[in-house]
């Protein structure tokens, strides 16, 4: 019996699961909304153990944990709490938190958003805080309801005097990314450029990729809704292609400078937020009035790069997540620094990969928005793109999109004569 090899296996697993889609595509998100980006009020939530009686302990005492009520409602039978930052806010709740018991036990955990929200992420486990799965499905059901996102989540748990990590998506806390810019630092031609401070003081840092003149150069962020995981995996593999030591990438990094900002909200991944920053802001709000300290600084320095450079931003790419990948676009009739970029990377690179459509949702509109990806093109004529990741798109494909994105990137623009 001959048994396909690793990506022969990820072709057919990618084959079937595109094959089986609806033909109807997702139509993302509604008009995007002007709101006030001046500092509001926001509830940091107090750390502590939480006693659920019967000799079971609850924690949200680790980085990136969201946990603010936990109550025995019977015997087999405990609800937590998970309540957002501050109000109105996106209605998709993180939560994370850490259990043991003083002997084994077996009993259902009801997740409960205080009419805010609804249950957004299938839950993951760990025994260390660092590797993560799914539960098994048949320990996670959610009641049926009328309306399309069901509120309440119930999870079985066994618990024992080991602690067990409960958390809407792995890689919590900031720790992660501060290891993964490390491992690029070790490369010679990769430096970091500290722009600022977020409020709690936390440094904002930026990498510089690449042995060119800034006279063409590339920006790409993530993370400014701090549970936006899969979209950050997308792009560390977007990243890890444009660093490899690979003939196009030689080339790539020649002619090219690219800056990256991983995470542009550390504070709000640190405390755990569904999407703030401890200003009480959506940052994706704010990059027209730059009254937050992360769009601030990164428009700054720019704006700074270009000035004292002489050069300009050719491309610019913010990577969230959402319920489904889908790309967002800048109207295809307004020509940036390279025309027509964004549509040709999205489209060859998306050619790749078996049976798969994408979904590009162009701006019908003239005038800059709100949005890093408005803010990209009207202010630097940068091509830019917003790409918004499936929450539960399987990580050897968010892998293959990341890099083949780099890849075709690569390719059109190293053939480029400036």
């Amino acid at each position: 019996m001959n048994i396909p090899s690793k990506p022969s296996r990820i072709l057919i697993a990618l084959v079937f699961l595109f094959s089986c889609k609806s033909t109807a595509q997702w139509e993302g998100q509604g008009p995007i909304q002007i709101i006030e980006t001046n500092d509001k009020p926001v509830t940091i939530q107090t750390k502590q153990t939480f006693d659920a009686g019967e000799g079971v302990y609850f924690s949200n005492e680790l980085e990136g944990a969201r946990l603010n009520e936990v109550q025995r409602m019977n015997d087999t039978l405990i609800q937590v709490t998970i309540l957002p930052e501050n109000q109105p806010v996106n209605p998709s709740p993180w939560y994370g938190f850490k259990i043991w018991s003083e002997k084994p036990q077996e009993f259902w955990i009801q997740f409960s958003y205080g009419g805010i929200g609804f249950h957004r992420y299938f839950p993951k486990s760990s025994l260390d805080g660092i590797d993560y799965v799914n539960v098994d499905s048949t320990d996670f059901f959610q009641p049926k309801t009328e309306e399309r996102r069901p509120e309440l989540g119930f999870l079985k748990v066994n618990s024992s005097k080991d602690t067990l990590w409960i958390a809407a998506q792995d890689r919590m806390g900031t720790a992660h990314v501060q290891q993964w810019k490390e491992e690029l630092l070790k490369k010679d031609f990769v430096s970091k450029i500290t722009i600022g401070k977020s409020k709690e003081g936390r440094p904002l840092e930026v990498l510089k990729i690449g042995e060119a003149d800034d006279q063409q150069m590339l920006m790409v962020i993530s993370m400014q809704h701090p549970p936006e995981l899969t979209g950050y995996l997308a792009m560390e593999a977007f990243i890890e292609e444009l660093v490899k030591d690979s003939p196009e990438a030689r080339k790539f990094r020649k002619k090219y400078n690219l800056y990256v900002m991983p995470q542009m909200n550390p504070d709000g991944v640190a405390n755990g937020h569904w999407r703030h920053n401890v200003g009480g802001i959506d940052l994706n709000r704010d990059w027209v009035n730059f009254n937050q300290p992360e769009t601030k600084a990164l428009s700054q320095f720019m704006e700074k790069k270009v000035a004292e450079s002489g050069g300009e931003f050719i491309f610019a790419a913010d990577f969230h997540s959402t319920w489904e990948d889908i790309f967002y676009t800048n109207n295809e009739e307004l020509e940036g620094n390279f025309p027509g970029l964004i549509p040709k990377v999205i489209k060859s690179s998306s050619k790749r990969i078996p049976g798969y459509i994408p979904n590009i949702r162009p701006n019908e509109g003239n005038e800059r928005s709100v949005t890093s990806n408005s803010y990209f093109f009207f202010v630097h004529q940068a091509e830019s793109m917003t790409f918004e990741v499936g929450d539960n798109t399987p990580r050897d494909v968010i892998q293959m999109k990341g890099q083949f994105l780099a890849e075709e990137l690569m390719k059109i623009l190293n053939k480029k004569k400036w």
